[in-house]
């Protein structure tokens, strides 16, 4: 296998100097997938819009959900296709978007205010439009609407021969191949300790285990830099970024079986993409 280059991109909703948008660079031969280069940091969504406008071919993991629940898209009357109800999310206000959001929420059952896809159900994720804690409907509204716009492959939601694909990625499900449930990270000095580095230890010793070459194929090579920056960071920003990039590639791996898409998987719900979920036992 030539050489491919695999973006891995921890997303947030608000981007800034003290939390920005970092994509780890990595070459991937089939057998190693080895991090390169930390892209430069994108403060504002103009710089992720940029980052997405970088020539082919590549191949980028991004944790944030692509779509919606069936359900709740229906339930509001937005059109039924990715493509119809992302552009109509991106005619609105964050405001206006967050107010449907809890408005739908406020009228809905106990047990069913935030309805989750099948991924999620699967994968064990938040509900694609939650605001509050994990704001991943945030993540949704800044994110989806600029991949929409983009001239990429938006697999599965809106895959095209483009030579740029971008993957739903969903970091905890590598992370618990060697973690299990323990945290690895913190956003908080005051929540940032010693057993979380010392998971994040764990988990760089895992990524170039066997283990994960049993459940993806391949390892991450790394030099001895790499691994204490990757430790080195309680907030884990850049780890969670490498995780994703696993997911890319494994799923460039499986670019001839529908890139490890489920096969029960809605291409408008859109589908993180990771060898638990196609054997559906995340």
């Amino acid at each position: 296998m030539a050489c491919m280059r695999i973006y891995g991109l921890d997303f947030t909703s608000a981007p800034s100097r003290k939390k920005p948008l970092q994509a780890v660079g990595c070459s991937f031969d089939g057998d190693f997938l080895r991090p390169e280069s930390l892209e430069e940091k994108m403060i504002g969504f103009s710089t992720f819009e940029e980052f997405l406008r970088k020539p082919g071919p590549w191949v980028c993991g991004m944790d944030f959900p692509f779509g919606q629940p069936k359900r709740w898209v229906r339930d509001l009357g937005w059109p039924a296709s990715w493509e119809g109800y992302v552009k109509t999310v991106a005619k609105m206000s964050k405001e206006d978007f967050e107010a449907i959001v809890r408005e739908y929420s406020r009228t809905q059952s106990e047990g069913n205010k935030l309805p989750k896809r099948l991924v999620d159900r699967r994968a064990g994720a938040q509900p694609p439009m939650k605001l509050d804690f994990i704001p991943v409907g945030k993540m949704f509204f800044q994110g989806a609407p600029r991949l929409l716009k983009a001239d990429v492959s938006v697999r599965p939601c809106r895959p095209t021969d483009n030579a740029k694909t971008v993957i739903e990625s969903y970091p905890a499900l590598v992370a618990r191949r060697f973690l299990g449930e323990r945290s690895y990270k913190s956003d908080t000095r005051k929540k940032q300790t010693d057993v979380q580095r010392a998971a994040r230890e764990k988990l760089v010793t895992g990524l170039r285990s066997a283990t994960l070459e049993k459940s993806y194929g391949f390892v991450v090579e790394m030099n001895s830099s790499w691994q204490e920056k990757l430790i080195r960071e309680p907030a884990a920003d850049t780890l969670d970024s490498l995780l994703c990039a696993v997911q890319a590639a494994w799923a460039y791996t499986k670019r001839d079986e529908g890139w490890g898409v489920p096969e029960d998987c809605d291409r408008d719900e859109g589908c993180m993409l990771d060898p638990q979920l196609l054997a559906g036992d995340g």
